[in-house]
């Protein structure tokens, strides 16, 4: 994995803008029509990647094309993009992410879903307004559940996921690039109607994933774990559990993955953690001095965060207090999917000296909060990625003076 040894690198947390010819190919798709999607993504998937090196982005990745989103607004295909990768799975008319009940866990902790959030809750009205912006998940769509033991099938999907990227990089001029893949811990959020306990069912879609994640490095990539859970779980939880029982509730989750991650590289492996990417208020959300330990047992070898929205901004601070273990690298979102703004490069430049001052420049590369495909307008997400590395630039002219 790269580190900024003369100057602040770049990438960003993974999603970034379909072109409409693909999203228009996977929305035929889920429509039952016929639609050629294979040379469509391999030409997206290029077009994403030079548009990266354009920016001068340090370490691209395939924009998360080849997860199936089939409208410009889509907040969840970093996740659903397993369903179509898991054996075990029945997916059943009627269920939804935005209402579901799901089964107790250890310790009687027990999430219940987007739409029983304590935050939309505490802003009922805003959120049942379709005018306030706050974009809530859409209409149900059919929903899985585990009706047998979890398997990984997906094996043609991932190669031609790593396969296309593969030759973007190549075509670009990229000798290192990243492809994400969904932790454990945030696949089992579907329902289950198989497995007797929540550990249990935990550590069998860690079985299933490992597939996955191996191919992702045994093809010389980088491997990046998205894991939204970690953080975001903490506010499907009614009543409020308190933060002890909800560490205990989420080591399962990150034993789970490191056993999915036994004997893999670290320093090919960044995961990443946030607190959702709806455009909510977000004033439940768990601080990070909570989960920050936490986060920092998985077993990679960079850890990718919220850093730069304006509900997260100020935990830099955690870093006064909380040491980086030798040889890893914190990836600190500096531009941020949850406004319109597009960041001033001396800002984001300020929020990388943060960062660098605390931990050290060579530890830090400079990303984004969370996706930003399907959370913002193109326009406006690419114009993101340039403040980004002009940011980044600035940066390392300060900081190599």
């Amino acid at each position: 994995m790269k580190r900024s040894t003369d100057r602040i690198l770049t990438t960003h947390a993974g999603s970034l803008p379909r072109l409409d010819d693909l999203t228009a190919a996977h929305a035929a798709v889920e429509a039952g029509e016929q639609a050629e999607v294979a040379t469509v993504l391999t030409d997206a998937v290029g077009e994403t990647v030079r548009l990266q090196q354009e920016i001068g982005i340090s370490v691209p990745g395939d924009g998360e094309l080849g997860k199936a989103s089939s409208s410009p607004i889509d907040y969840g295909a970093w996740w659903s993009y397993c369903f179509q990768r898991l054996g075990g799975l029945e997916l059943r008319e009627g269920y939804g992410w935005i209402t579901r009940d799901v089964q107790s866990s250890p310790g009687d902790v027990r999430t219940t879903g987007f739409g029983h959030r304590r935050d939309r809750a505490r802003f009922e009205q805003a959120y049942d307004d379709p005018t306030s912006g706050i974009f809530a998940g859409g209409a149900p769509k059919p929903y899985p559940t585990a009706v047998a033991p979890v398997t990984y099938t997906g094996q043609d999907a991932i190669a031609a996921d790593i396969r296309n990227l593969k030759a973007a990089l190549d075509a670009h001029g990229y000798t290192e690039g990243f492809l994400t893949s969904i932790a454990p811990g945030s696949v089992v959020r579907i329902d289950n109607d198989f497995y007797d306990t929540d550990e249990e069912f935990v550590w069998a879609c860690a079985d299933a994933m490992r597939e996955e994640y191996r191919a992702i490095i045994d093809a010389g990539l980088i491997l990046q774990i998205d894991d939204p859970s970690l953080a975001e779980n903490w506010d499907q939880i009614t009543p409020e559990p308190s933060v002890a029982d909800y560490q205990a509730f989420s080591r399962v989750r990150v034993e789970a993955l490191n056993h999915a991650l036994r004997g893999l590289p670290e320093d090919r492996i960044r995961y990443h953690l946030c607190w959702g990417s709806w455009h909510g208020p977000h004033t439940t959300d768990l601080p990070m001095r909570d989960i920050v330990g936490l986060m920092l047992e998985v077993n990679a070898g960079a850890y990718s965060f919220e850093a730069g929205n304006v509900r997260h901004e100020h935990e830099w601070k955690v870093w006064q207090d909380v040491t980086l273990p030798d040889g890893k690298v914190i990836l600190p979102g500096v531009v941020s999917h949850a406004t319109n703004v597009v960041e001033h490069p001396e800002l984001v430049a300020d929020r990388i000296e943060r960062f660098a001052g605390l931990v050290g420049r060579e530890n830090v590369i400079a990303s984004t909060d969370c996706g930003l495909g399907g959370r913002i307008h193109p326009q406006i997400a690419w114009a993101k990625l340039r403040t980004l590395t002009e940011g980044a630039e600035l940066a390392t002219r300060r900081l190599w003076a």
